[in-house]
C-alpha cells in the first residue's frame, strides 16, 4: 500500500534477494499503481487500498503510505484478516500503535513495524552482546541522525506529519528504548522550520537504573549518524550510519578491541532481511517479530509522544487517540513518565 520511494527500495531488495512475490500494489491513484506494477513486474495494480485489502490472493500487506495514513491503512488490512508489516513509525502515536496491536491480536494475524535496522545481521550480534552482559552495566546511550533534503520533500509538509522526528529520529529513539526501555525523565528542546514543521530536536533522558541517553535529529544536513552504547566494562561503537548495514567495535579500557565487520550498504542490501524474517514468523504461526515486537514499537512512540508534547508538535490525524489515551503529563521542563498500561 503506497508506491513511493521506500516501496521501490523494498521491492528491489525483496525481488533481488528472496523468493517472495510482490503480488499486488495499491495507491489512491490507479495510474501510479500501474506505473509501479509495470516497473517492477507486479501482477496486479489497484486504485484503492480497500481493493488490495479485499484481494483474496494476498498473504501480507506492506504498508508504506505517508506516516499519517499508516494506522488507517493497517486497520484496513487487519480488518480484512491480512497480516501486516507497517513502515516505521507503525503509527503517529503510541495510541495508534496500541490500536494496531489490539486489532491484530483480535484477528489472530501477524503485525510488526518495519524497523529494518533491527533485522540486520549486525543487530543480531549486538543483541547477543547486550544480552550476555559483555558491556557490563549500561550507563549511557548517545545517538544522532541528520540529513539534507530538497525543499520539495514531504518531510517539510506539516500535513504529512513532517519534520525529522518520525523519519530520522525514530532510529536513535528506537535504539535508546531497545537498550534502556522507557525513561523516567525527559527534557526536549526544538527548533522550528520556516515550513511549519520542526527542524531540529534534542532530548536528554534519565532511566530508573541511573543511565542517561542523548538524542539529536534534524533536517539541516548530513551527519555521521553515529551511535554509542557505554557500559561499565566496555563501550559499543556502531559505524555510521548506525541504522544501515555495516560494522561495529567493542572497546575495553585496556585498549582491547573486538571488531565485527559487515559490508556497508543501504536499503537494497538490507531491506530483504526484514521481509525474510517476517515470512519465517508467519510460516511458523507467530503473531509478532522477535526483532521488533509491538511492545518495543509502542515504547518508542511513547517517548516520541512526550517529545512532541514538550515541543508542542501536533500531527494531522492524531487529534483523537483510538483508545482515548492522552500524552503523558509532567513538570514544565522535566517530565516523569507513567508506564502504567505499557506492554
Amino acid at each position: 500500500m503506497g508506491p513511493g520511494w521506500i516501496a521501490e527500495r523494498f521491492t528491489e531488495s525483496v525481488q533481488a534477494h528472496t523468493d517472495q512475490v510482490i503480488a499486488a500494489v495499491a495507491s489512491r491513484s490507479l495510474s501510479r499503481s500501474k506505473a509501479f506494477a509495470n516497473a517492477f513486474n507486479v501482477p496486479a495494480a489497484y486504485g484503492s487500498y480497500e481493493e488490495l485489502a479485499a484481494a483474496p490472493d494476498i498473504d501480507i500487506v506492506y504498508v508504506c503510505t505517508p506516516h499519517n495514513f499508516h494506522h488507517q491503512a493497517a486497520v484496513l488490512a487487519l480488518d480484512a484478516g491480512k497480516h501486516v508489516l507497517v513502515e516505521k513509525p507503525i503509527g503517529l502515536s503510541a495510541a495508534q500503535a496500541r490500536d494496531i496491536a489490539k486489532r491484530a491480536e483480535a484477528a489472530g494475524v501477524f503485525a510488526a513495524e518495519a524497523m529494518w535496522s533491527f533485522f540486520l545481521p549486525k543487530f543480531d550480534v549486538i543483541r547477543q552482546i547486550l544480552d550476555a552482559g559483555t558491556l557490563g552495566t549500561i550507563t549511557t546511550v548517545v545517538a544522532e541522525y541528520g540529513e539534507h533534503f530538497d525543499r520539495s520533500h514531504r518531510i517539510f509538509d506539516p500535513e504529512l506529519a513532517g519534520g525529522p522526528l518520525l523519519d530520522l529520529g525514530t532510529y536513535p529513539l528506537a535504539l535508546v528504548t531497545e537498550v534502556l526501555g522507557l525513561p523516567e525523565q525527559l527534557h526536549a528542546i526544538g527548533q522550528p522550520h520556516e515550513s511549519g514543521v520542526n527542524a531540529q530536536l534534542s532530548a536528554i533522558m534519565q532511566f530508573g537504573s541511573g543511565a542517561q541517553a542523548v538524542v539529536n535529529t534534524h533536517v539541516h544536513n548530513f551527519t555521521p549518524t553515529s551511535a554509542t552504547v557505554v557500559g561499565s566494562v566496555a563501550t559499543l561503537t556502531i559505524d555510521g550510519p548506525f541504522n544501515m548495514p555495516g560494522g561495529f567495535e567493542v572497546r575495553f579500557p585496556d585498549g582491547t578491541r573486538l571488531r565485527h565487520d559487515e559490508a556497508a550498504g543501504g536499503h537494497f542490501e538490507g531491506l530483504h532481511y526484514e521481509a525474510a524474517a517476517v515470512a519465517r514468523a508467519v510460516a511458523a504461526g507467530q503473531a509478532q517479530a522477535s526483532q521488533r515486537t509491538l511492545a518495543a514499537s509502542i515504547r518508542t512512540l511513547e517517548v516520541a509522544d512526550e517529545i512532541r508534547r514538550q515541543l508542542g508538535v501536533e500531527f494531522p490525524g492524531d487529534t483523537a487517540a483510538p483508545d482515548g489515551t492522552q500524552h503523558p503529563t509532567g513538570a514544565e521542563d522535566i517530565t516523569t513518565f507513567s508506564t502504567e498500561g505499557t506492554p
